[in-house]
């Protein structure tokens, strides 16, 4: 067996597992699914579980904060000391974005939930091959972005300061985990009924409802004022330019009102688009570098934007980034 098949078979179990057996099924029997790096498969399935993982410790740190309880996040394994976050905005003791509709906050409260599992069962299946949250930065990074997105016309953009911040703050990084998710596809193959693809795309799906709720929610907001004299629908695109221009492959993906998106591959002849698609209607992918040049906020880049000191590495992050 080659060393490229056996680390698909590795990845296949772990995914069956976690999908037949559930995260708490995972986290008492199945932790041994994916261990220390081996000479079979040259650490790569470890590097493919802790780079997720990293992309994990961002989430749900930004979901945390967001609801005041981002002291859970060191309780499940990572550490909020090393979270940056906006002055005078601390994520914990219950005090999250000010002023959030009971909608919006509930809507954070059970995406939060979601990504701090996310952590939780990574950790406990890659055991002491785990590796240690990174410092997060969530406050200088968003600022570069909103910079960035309009040429310069948002210069303080605080996804904590208010309920439509926060929106499109989480709108930065749910189109990402669903592209990301999306790429790791190829690299299964079960057909069988229940089996690791179906499986596979259930975590995908989970993902995609992040991403719709957050899409849907800004769509129902695209005329309101936002920053800068645009609107709601103009900073979703601005960004989503962003993300586009930076990922290193074009029109991969899009916003939320279809007359103001330009270049991409599926427009659609209704006025929204909250549905990001290709023209088959089929979900973007993006590679292991092509997302890590979005949270660097740099193509080509390895540490910088929301992770700057890089992300944790198992020595084997070189080897994901150049697949």
């Amino acid at each position: 067996m080659s060393n490229d098949t056996q680390g698909m078979s590795t990845r296949r179990k772990f995914l069956g597992m976690a999908g037949m057996m559930g995260a708490g099924a995972v986290l008492s029997g199945c932790t041994n699914v994916i261990a220390a790096p081996s000479s079979q498969d040259n650490g790569l399935d470890a590097a493919i579980f802790n780079f997720a993982l990293n992309l994990e410790y961002l989430e749900a740190a930004f979901y945390l904060a967001a609801v005041g309880r981002l002291g859970e996040l060191t309780a499940a394994g990572g550490d909020a000391s090393k979270v940056i976050l906006p002055a005078g905005f601390s994520g914990m003791d219950n005090v999250g974005v000010p002023n959030m509709s009971r909608d919006v906050r509930d809507l954070a409260q059970e995406i939060a939930d979601d990504e701090l599992a996310h952590v939780k069962v990574i950790r406990a299946v890659l055991k002491s091959a785990a590796v240690p949250q990174p410092t997060l930065d969530l406050s200088n990074s968003f600022v570069a972005a909103g910079k960035a997105a309009s040429d310069n016309a948002i210069t303080n953009f605080n996804p904590f300061a208010n309920e439509l911040f926060f929106l499109h703050g989480a709108f930065v990084f749910e189109d990402v985990g669903v592209t990301a998710y999306k790429g790791a596809a190829r690299f299964i193959d079960d057909q069988n009924p229940g089996g690791n693809l179906e499986n596979a795309a259930g975590i995908l799906a989970v993902e995609a409802y992040h991403a719709g709720a957050i899409r849907h929610e800004l769509y129902r907001r695209r005329n309101d004022p936002a920053a800068a004299g645009l609107n709601v629908g103009e900073v979703v695109q601005k960004i989503s330019n962003l993300r586009d221009s930076v990922d290193g492959n074009t029109d991969d993906d899009q916003g939320i009102v279809s007359t103001l998106q330009t270049g991409a591959p599926y427009i659609r002849a209704s006025a929204s688009n909250i549905i990001a698609a290709d023209v088959n209607a089929i979900a973007f992918s993006r590679t292991p570098r092509q997302v890590g040049n979005i949270v660097f906020l740099a193509a080509g880049a390895t540490k910088g934007g929301f992770f700057p000191n890089g992300l944790s590495d198992d020595g084997n992050l070189g080897k994901l980034l150049a697949l």
